[in-house]
């Protein structure tokens, strides 16, 4: 076994360094790494398989098929027109609206859905306005990563913790995570005003074009628009009751976007299926298998071994420790696969006597999602907001945006310490 475990360690950390340099796609990565732990025997197929979370994975394809419905209809642009106009045109006024709109559609649709739809439309107010889009696509960035960490479906993070946990619903992220997200959030609104007022000037004349911009003409398709706002509130509602309902999450999302699929007929069905990223959910099916060879080897159970020595079993300890260790680590890595080995870690914690787990999950969560956004690769919605600024002709380089993520970034995790501290460990 302690041979396995050895090999298990080596291939994670292959895979892990591979997806952090980028030169292969992390999904290919991923799924070869998943595929030399099953083939060499380092885990069994069974038993990888049944460390795959389909919870998580049908929670992501549901949102996707009703968010990608939703999108057709041109909902999401009218909004931004609509926020555009109610700024007055002003460039500061817009980029504070658009920031609110971001961390609210983040809560409840999810983080990386949110700037895809949000960057294009940014471009083409930043082109109306003639303003630089940069401080635009960089609080972007934040406030979706904020906003993203309220909710169970907010950030694949959440999505992960709360298909492990199962006492962790929709409810309990919102009770728990929504209070200092408004905070974070409050506290980097005045900061972005300050850092760009001085970059977004334009002329009274393009303020004048943007209030002449016509909202309704965004709407391509309003029957369609109906049905879609109907099943997408019906899907959140079903969220907030799915324990009451004893219904997972990914079901409540699955029959939503089946729902959807069912009133719009086949013909809309390849394009809605199109819409899934099935990159990212294989990504996440290569992680499961990865991590599954870390937890049969006994390496998960040897590093909690070692956590709990290192604080004494002290929770306050142990909660500052997975805070800020989450944060930095998320901040440099992916945290999709920083979480994916940091659930069974803080699982093996608590059969190993940790009796209140609940304070260490919400450092996981603040931790991971908040710490995204230290820099340009610390989430997936970072690199997504990168590459479409790169074909766009104006890329964010990873030090321009370091200088202002990661200060934030820090002072969001400061924050969080805090809250934690006085709503759970006092």
């Amino acid at each position: 076994m302690e041979q396995q475990a050895v090999w298990a360690i080596i291939v994670f950390l292959v895979t892990y360094g591979l997806i952090v340099a980028e030169k292969i796609h992390r999904t290919i990565v991923a799924m070869l790494g998943a595929a030399i732990v099953v083939v060499f025997g380092i885990v069994d197929q069974e038993s990888a398989l049944h460390h795959i979370d389909f919870n998580t994975l049908g929670l992501l394809v549901g949102m996707m098929i009703i968010v990608g419905i939703t999108a057709d209809t041109g909902f999401f642009k009218y909004i931004a027109v609509m926020a555009a106009k109610k700024a007055k045109g002003d460039p500061v006024r817009i980029l504070v609206l658009l920031s609110i709109i971001t961390a609210v559609a983040s809560a409840l649709l999810d983080n990386v859905t949110t700037v895809l739809l949000m960057v294009p439309i940014l471009f083409s107010i930043a082109r109306q306005l003639q303003v630089p889009p940069f401080p635009f696509l960089v609080t972007q960035i934040i406030a979706c990563n904020i906003g993203g960490t309220a909710t169970l479906i907010g950030d694949p993070p959440n999505i992960m913790i709360g298909s492990a946990v199962k006492e962790l619903t929709f409810m309990a992220f919102l009770e728990n995570l929504a209070p200092i997200v408004v905070v974070i959030m409050a506290v980097n609104i005045p900061l972005f005003v300050l850092l760009y007022r001085k970059q977004l000037r334009t002329t009274e004349e393009r303020k004048a074009a943007v209030m002449k911009m016509d909202e309704k003409e965004m709407i391509t398709d309003r029957k369609l628009l109906v049905k879609s706002l109907c099943v997408l509130g019906l899907t959140i509602v079903g969220f907030f009751l799915h324990q009451m309902l004893h219904l997972e999450s990914a079901t409540v999302a699955l029959a939503g976007a089946f729902i959807l699929l069912l009133t719009t007929g086949e013909h809309a069905m390849e394009k809605a299926f199109s819409k899934v990223e099935w990159t990212t959910i294989f990504f996440f099916v290569g992680l499961f298998v990865l991590v599954s060879a870390l937890v049969e080897t006994g390496v998960i159970a040897q590093l909690a071994v070692r956590a709990i020595d290192l604080t004494g079993g002290d929770l306050v300890m142990t909660s500052m420790l997975i805070l800020w260790l989450s944060a930095i680590a998320s901040a440099f890595l992916d945290n999709i696969p920083f979480v994916a080995t940091m659930i069974p870690l803080i699982q093996e914690m608590g059969r190993l006597g940790v009796t209140d787990l609940e304070p260490l999950w919400w450092s996981l969560a603040l931790g991971a999602c908040l710490g995204g956004n230290g820099t340009l690769i610390g989430a997936s919605a970072n690199l997504i907001v990168a590459g479409l600024a790169g074909k766009e002709g104006h890329p964010i380089t990873f030090v321009n945006y370091l200088k202002i993520g990661f200060p934030l970034m820090l002072l969001s995790i400061v924050l969080s310490a805090a809250y934690i501290y006085l709503r759970y460990l006092v």
